[in-house]
């Protein structure tokens, strides 16, 4: 749905940092395998060891070589880390990580911030890692400023942020008058701003977002030229827009060919609780934000998250006229109450753009259109193009919409061997398609030539009030679906593999 807008320096020599600090210089690291110290205790005149440790985090960052880890001790750290220097392939990546189980934490309370700017910024960085931080209250109350908890920018490759806790990182601007540009936050933003060198091979794993102040912007965002990225085990909740972003076309690439972000798996991730219905850069009450949102995106892949209790589960579509969201797999994911509704592709009205060659597949999609407005488990939007629609366990809200597609622009989409279920019953279960609304499965098939091979029956999950959408052995979705594994993947939403015999199953469950 609508949304808007969203340093390579070498180390100091050993000479010159005696010279610094008084002749108490850290010694030199170790081609590979080195490991650096700081603590809040510590003193950046001391070596750097365990029992010396240094004092901030940037002195670490301008001293430590390919290969070395900088072992960081809990406590708090009132500063900014801006890493500028890089690892390489022949010794290996430089290394931020916590001590042991102790957490050091990055807290931005007091500090600036400076145009777009990371508390942790990494800026055409290679070969770097940062793992184990809480990174927290980075925060302004200015417009036309971005602070963000991680900022990967410029080009680089092979970076890896992982298992890290980004909270309260804030804009909390007032918006002037219509303008709501300029109000902007990120949890995790990763930017391609150079071409043709993208960023590339880029994981962000295992890290939790929450409470995020975001105005027109993400929790957790790749845009630009970005290349190759696995957004894999996050958890992401409570935040006031959308929390995962994969965006093409708004120009963070000097060349437009290079423009989208690209070849990306988003996997394993929990997505609840995101709303902009209090979000003052939005109308009030509006159901704009996203749980997982590809805007303008190409050739990626999203399997095995759950999406719940957001604004809309799982969205595919572009905002720019004339430019396609495309080659997006949504498969084996679980899908449920989600607000506006399931699962949405399209532009959002005729002056955005389209989705093209998308495949569909497998998920459970359980009462989404909590709101009852009729958007139903699937929102077919404006210009949808050779789309696959395959093996979805739709099941309505109180609303008895299932699929819901107001526009007439819609060519060579194929939707079959699908399960619905509707509070109201067949008879009353509601598809519109092209414009037209059929009450009754018998009437939908036959006008619309869709779902051959779908049924309409109760799906028996296990315990749909513990939101356990796994299948019961009597559901009527076993051994249902099309056997399309030039689509359908592997494995389910749990990791079992996704074709046993000859036979698919509907839904998220094999």
């Amino acid at each position: 749905m609508l949304k808007f807008g969203k340093r390579i320096i070498m180390g100091l020599s050993i000479a010159a940092l005696a010279f610094s600090l008084g002749n108490a210089a850290p010694s030199k690291a170790a081609a590979d395998g080195a490991e650096y110290y700081v603590s809040p205790s510590g003193s950046d005149a001391n070596a750097g060891t365990l029992s010396s440790p240094w004092k901030t985090l940037q002195h670490a960052a301008d001293v430590a070589e390919p290969g070395s880890t900088v072992y960081v001790r809990g406590g708090v750290y009132n500063q900014k880390l801006k890493i500028t220097r890089s690892g390489s392939a022949e010794q290996g990546a430089i290394t931020f990580s916590n001590y042991a189980s102790e957490v050091p934490i990055i807290d931005g309370t007091g500090l600036s911030v400076s145009g777009k700017e990371g508390i942790v910024d990494l800026t055409d960085a290679n070969y770097i890692t940062i793992n184990g931080f809480e990174i927290r209250n980075y925060a302004t109350a200015k417009n036309g400023v971005m602070p963000v908890g991680i900022y990967v920018h410029g080009s680089g490759s092979y970076i890896t942020l992982s298992n890290n806790k980004v909270h309260d990182i804030k804009n909390t601007a007032t918006p002037k008058g219509e303008d709501l540009e300029g109000r902007d936050a990120h949890g995790i933003a990763v930017y391609g701003t150079k071409a043709p060198d993208s960023i590339h091979n880029i994981t962000i794993d295992g890290n939790e977002l929450y409470d995020l102040v975001l105005g027109s912007s993400e929790s957790l965002v790749v845009n630009g030229n970005v290349d190759t990225f696995h957004i894999t085990n996050n958890v992401i909740h409570d935040n006031d827009n959308i929390g995962i972003d994969v965006i093409g076309f708004e120009g963070k690439s000097p060349n437009a060919a290079y423009d989208q972000a690209r070849n990306g798996l988003i996997k394993g991730n929990r997505i609840y609780n995101i709303t902009s219905a209090d979000n003052p850069s939005y109308e009030k009450g509006s159901t704009e934000a996203g749980g997982i949102y590809v805007d303008g995106g190409k050739d990626s892949i999203i399997e095995q998250n759950y999406s719940y209790n957001n604004d809309i589960g799982v969205e595919i579509a572009s905002e720019h006229a004339g430019r396609s969201t495309s080659n997006i797999t949504v498969r084996s994911n679980m899908i449920y109450q989600n607000r506006l509704t399931g699962i949405a592709m399209g532009g959002y009205d005729t002056e955005r753009g389209s989705t093209k060659n998308c495949n569909i597949v497998n998920n459970t999609l359980y009462k989404n259109d909590s709101l009852g407005e009729g958007n139903g488990q699937l929102y077919v939007q404006y210009d949808t193009e050779n789309n696959v629609i395959k093996n979805n366990i739709m099941v309505a809200s109180s609303s008895d919409v299932l699929i819901y597609n107001e526009y007439t622009k819609n060519t060579g989409n194929i939707v079959d061997y699908n399960l619905y279920f509707a509070p109201g019953g067949s008879s009353d279960a509601s598809w519109t398609w092209k414009n037209k609304e059929y009450t009754g499965f018998s009437a939908y098939k036959s006008k619309t030539g869709n779902d051959a091979h779908s049924i309409f029956a109760d799906p028996k999950f296990l315990n749909v009030s513990n939101n356990d959408f796994h299948l019961q052995p009597t559901s009527p979705a076993i051994d249902a679906g099309s056997t399309d594994t030039a689509i359908i993947g592997e494995y389910d939403i749990d990791g079992q593999a996704r074709v046993q015999g000859s036979a698919v199953n509907i839904g998220a469950d094999e």
